[in-house]
């Protein structure tokens, strides 16, 4: 466990950085919460004990000061398309391993792009997209792939009981689409593609008792950065129920509220992955409740993996390329139902 090592966590009032600092203080490290508003930084801090540190992306010294003594940072801010370079850069010159919780699809491009030769050559380890979106799904892939070394398509498809989308989420969404222009991306033929026509409506077959359901296709999440950056698969697509995204897209769909005593939704969410190679198909499952509050388990057991040196590989990784993916899920069995078929063992 965490034997009472120091973890920054940037932008930790928020709603997942909340859950994020009470998963490190039940595993025994000492959260160091930080952000840029000093009201709510000293407020949660006062509340569990903890030392605020303020800070802002737009000013690198207070970066310094907050990320000093810590073993690592995990960086739960949004947008992160302004947080997580100065963050990154942060964690380089302290020398302590990064993660974040990031979903948007080009800052997530981004840190590969930017960071994987340099952080690789430093021995530096950066972990993005440590989330229900980006990690949970690269992990089911990775530990359906089993023995295989290529495959030919990767699908992953989120069942999502309902989706109230927190402020963080909204920006980062409007982010993401400004920065695209008014197109979505797919991943085909080991290429991004950029798309001016709708995305299509279809019909997957989950595990029962849930079965068929309307989806949209091609609705690209992160996974789809993560996964073909370790795994030889070259069309990569995600699906949520057609229920979520209408959800999402309400202006007035109000944000989650607690209904269990850890703070947790009521939202329930099975995520399923089924990759292809020739005729042959292996499929991996997960479900579980609130896809913010499950974040944070994924990310602190990544966080402590780390720090342990339980890990494959340094620089810029995605999830199922740094951890022993079967195992790791396992790990989560607390806060996940986890079905890996007999062929993924």
């Amino acid at each position: 466990m965490g034997s009472g090592q120091l973890v920054a966590v940037f932008g930790a009032y928020g709603h997942t950085g909340k859950f994020v600092v009470a998963e490190l203080a039940a595993r025994g490290f000492v959260p160091v919460p930080s952000g840029r508003n000093a009201q709510a930084v000293q407020e949660l801090a006062d509340e569990l004990g903890l030392e605020a540190r303020v800070a802002s992306v737009d000013d690198a010294a207070s970066l310094d000061r907050a990320l000093a003594g810590t073993a690592a940072v995990i960086n739960c801010a949004g947008p992160f398309a302004t947080t997580t370079g100065p963050v990154i850069e942060a964690a380089l010159r302290a020398k302590i391993p990064y993660l974040d919780v990031a979903a948007e699809l080009e800052t997530n491009l981004d840190t590969f792009a930017h960071y994987r030769e340099r952080a690789r050559d430093e021995g530096a380890v950066i972990v993005p997209a440590m989330a229900f979106f980006g990690g949970l799904g690269d992990l089911l892939v990775s530990a359906a792939m089993g023995d295989w070394t290529t495959a030919d398509e990767a699908h992953i498809a989120y069942a999502l009981s309902s989706w109230h989308p927190t402020t963080g989420t909204r920006l980062s969404g409007a982010v993401s689409r400004e920065r695209r222009g008014g197109v979505r991306l797919r991943y085909r033929g080991g290429q991004w593609e950029q798309r001016t026509d709708a995305a299509p409506t279809l019909e997957w077959t989950f595990p029962q008792p849930m079965g068929p359901r309307d989806v949209i296709g091609e609705f690209t999440m992160a996974d789809v950065v993560t996964v073909p950056q370790h795994l030889s698969i070259p069309d990569v697509t995600t699906y949520m129920t057609a229920e979520a995204v209408r959800d999402l897209a309400a202006p007035h769909t109000p944000a989650p509220t607690a209904t269990d005593p850890k703070g947790r939704s009521d939202q329930t969410f099975l995520v399923d992955v089924v990759v292809r190679s020739g005729g042959a198909e292996r499929r991996a499952t997960a479900g579980g409740q609130d896809i913010y509050a499950v974040t944070a388990p994924l990310s602190v057991e990544a966080l402590e993996r780390v720090l342990t040196g339980r890990t494959r590989t340094v620089g810029v990784a995605s999830a199922g390329e740094i951890f022993d993916a079967p195992d790791f899920l396992h790990a989560l069995v607390p806060h996940i139902a986890l079905d890996l078929h007999p062929q993924n063992t």
